[in-house]
C-alpha cells in the first residue's frame, strides 16, 4: 500500500489535515491515541476510495460493467473529494478520476448508440413481421402454411425486446388485426368450400346413378359414348368431401367396369367368330380360284354359285380383311360372267342353258329367302333378300340381252 499518510498531518490539539495543491484543509480530529494512528486511520479511508476506483476502472475496461453506472460512480467519488475526510493524494486521485470519466463517457455513448441501434433493429424486425402478417392475411390462400407462419411470427415477436411501449402497442394492434382478418377469411373460404362440396356431392351422385343405369346396356357404341361423356362431366365437377368423393368414385368406376367388361366379353366372342368366318371364306376363295372357268364354264358357274351361297352363310369377317376377300371373289365372278356371256351370244334365247340356270338360281334364292323368313333370322333374311334381288336383276338383263 502507498504511504498516504505523507499527504497529511495532525497538530498538537489533534486536528487532522490533508495536503492538496490548494493548501491544507481539515478532514477530522484524532483524540484516541498517537497522531500517527490518526493519520493511518484517515489514510485507510483514502485507500478504500482508491480500491473502489480500481474496481470501477477494471470493470469498465473489461466491458462487464454498465458504462453509465461506472460513470455515475466516478462522478460521485470525484464530487466527494473536495470534502472527503481522508488523507492521501487527493489531487492525483482527482486527475485519475477525470481521465476515467472521459473513458466512461465514451463507453456510455457507445452503449447508448448500441441501445439505439438495437431498438431500431427491434422496431424494424417487428415492423417487417407485421407487414408479412398483413400480406398473408390479405393474399394467401395456402391456409395451413399461412396459419403456421402466423404462429411462427407470434413466437418470434415474443423474443424481440427494446421497442418503446407506444410503437410496440401500435405494431401489436396491426398484427392482431391481420391475424383476425386472416382467420375470418379462412373461415369464409372453408364455409364456401363446404357448400361447394355439398353441391359436388349432389352432382356426382346424379352421375353415379346415370352410370349405374347404363351399366346393363347392350347398345355398345352409344352407351360407351354416354359413359365417356359422364366421365368428362365427372372431371369437370368440383370435388366432394374426401370420404364421400372416394365412395362415389368407387361406385362410378364399378358401373363403368361392369359395362366395359361385358362389352369386352361380347366383342371377344364376336372376334373369335369372325376369325373363324375368315378362315372359312379364305378356304372358299382357294376353292373358287381353282375352278376351270375356261375349260368348263357352266360347271365353274354352278360351283361358284354354291361357293357364293356358302360365302353368305359364313357370316361377317374382321373389317380390315373384308374388302380384300370381296375383291378376290368378285374377280372370279367377273371372269365366269365374261366366259358365260361369250357362250350366251352363241346360243338362242330358248336354247340358252345359261338362262335356264339363272332361272333355277332365282328359284333357289327364293326358297332360301322363304327358309330364312320361317327361321325368323333377321340377318339371313336381309342377306337372302339382297341375293335374290341381285339374281333377278341379272336374269332380267340376260333375258333383255337375248
Amino acid at each position: 500500500m502507498s504511504d498516504w499518510t505523507a499527504f497529511g498531518r495532525v497538530d498538537a490539539d489533534g486536528t487532522v489535515y490533508v495536503k492538496t495543491g490548494d493548501g491544507e484543509r481539515v478532514v477530522g480530529s484524532w483524540q484516541a491515541g498517537a497522531p500517527e494512528e490518526g493519520l493511518a486511520h484517515f489514510a485507510r479511508r483514502f485507500a478504500d476510495l482508491v480500491t473502489e476506483v480500481d474496481l470501477t476502472e477494471a470493470r469498465l475496461n473489461s466491458g462487464t460493467a454498465d458504462a453509465g453506472g461506472s460513470l455515475s460512480t466516478i462522478r460521485r467519488i470525484r464530487a466527494s473529494l473536495p470534502e472527503a475526510h481522508v488523507v492521501g493524494d487527493i489531487d492525483g486521485l482527482a486527475t485519475r478520476l477525470d481521465k476515467l470519466a472521459v473513458v466512461a463517457e465514451e463507453k456510455a455513448g457507445e452503449a447508448r448508440a448500441a441501445r439505439e441501434a438495437a431498438r431500431g433493429e427491434a422496431l424494424a424486425r417487428k415492423t417487417a413481421l407485421v407487414e408479412e402478417a398483413e400480406k398473408l392475411a390479405a393474399e394467401s390462400t395456402g391456409w395451413k402454411t399461412a396459419g403456421d407462419r402466423l404462429k411462427e411470427i407470434l413466437d418470434e415477436w415474443k423474443t424481440i425486446r427494446g421497442v418503446d411501449k407506444k410503437a410496440d402497442g401500435e405494431l401489436w394492434k396491426r398484427f392482431a388485426a391481420a391475424r383476425d382478418g386472416f382467420t375470418r377469411r379462412r373461415g369464409a373460404h372453408f364455409a364456401s368450400l363446404d357448400q361447394q362440396r355439398k353441391q359436388a356431392h349432389t352432382v356426382k351422385e346424379e352421375l353415379v346413378a346415370e352410370a349405374e343405369k347404363l351399366s346393363d346396356s347392350t347398345d355398345w357404341a352409344a352407351t360407351a359414348n354416354q359413359l365417356k361423356e359422364l366421365m368428362n362431366q365427372w372431371k369437370a365437377a368440383p370435388r366432394a368431401a374426401k370420404e364421400s368423393e372416394q365412395k362415389l368414385w368407387e361406385r362410378f368406376r364399378a358401373a363403368q367396369d361392369a359395362f366395359f367388361s361385358r362389352r369386352s366379353e361380347v366383342f371377344s366372342a364376336r372376334d373369335n367368330e369372325q376369325r373363324a368366318n375368315l378362315e372359312r371364306k379364305q378356304a372358299l376363295l382357294v376353292e373358287a380360284e381353282a375352278l376351270d372357268v375356261d375349260g368348263d364354264p357352266k360347271g365353274a358357274q354352278a360351283k361358284l354359285r354354291e361357293i357364293q351361297a356358302q360365302w353368305h352363310e359364313a357370316g361377317r369377317v374382321p373389317r380390315e380383311a373384308a374388302a380384300g376377300l370381296e375383291r378376290r371373289l368378285r374377280a372370279i365372278d367377273d371372269k365366269v360372267r365374261e366366259v358365260m356371256d361369250s357362250a350366251w351370244r352363241r346360243t338362242t334365247k330358248e336354247d340358252n342353258p345359261l338362262l335356264a340356270q339363272m332361272r333355277a338360281q332365282v328359284a333357289e334364292a327364293e326358297e332360301r329367302l322363304t327358309r330364312a323368313q320361317a327361321a325368323g333370322d333377321a340377318r339371313r333374311v336381309r342377306e337372302a333378300e339382297q341375293a335374290l334381288a341381285s339374281k333377278r336383276q341379272f336374269l332380267q338383263l340376260a333375258e333383255q340381252a337375248g
